[in-house]
């Protein structure tokens, strides 16, 4: 699935008495996130036996980010808010991803993420 880019890792978090927050960027960036793969999810005549399949072993994320410029972001900025956002959005809890891709990439015209969720086999010694 195709995402929006997450806002960068300044804007995602704001520090309020001392505590560190999710920012309104930041809770705007997942909600948003979070509803285009529901919507997705509800659009796939695959859906059940997807649901099926992630919440049942060890998944594998891969996240390639396509970023206006090679040189404002880095590449692991984005990783934790667009794994939560994703997750949420699919009701899946994200410590079920025992595996993680990143890419960097650049578009200037077209800033993006691409994204993939595989189902792992399970394994022995993953508990």
């Amino acid at each position: 699935m195709t995402l929006p880019v997450p806002p960068s890792i300044n804007h995602q978090y704001a520090t309020v008495n001392g505590r560190r927050l999710l920012s309104s960027t930041g809770r705007a960036y997942k909600a948003q996130v979070g509803r285009q793969v529901w919507v997705m999810l509800a659009q796939s005549p695959c859906a059940p036996s997807f649901r099926e399949r992630i919440r049942s072993g060890p998944l594998a994320l891969s996240i390639r980010f396509f970023f206006s410029t090679s040189l404002r972001r880095d590449l692991d900025g984005g990783l934790k808010i667009a794994q939560d956002a994703i997750c949420e959005g699919l009701d899946v809890n994200d410590n079920r991803i025992i595996e993680t891709h990143l890419y960097k990439h650049v578009d200037k015209t077209n800033p993006r993420i691409e994204v993939s969720l595989s189902c792992l086999p399970v394994s022995p010694h993953v508990s």
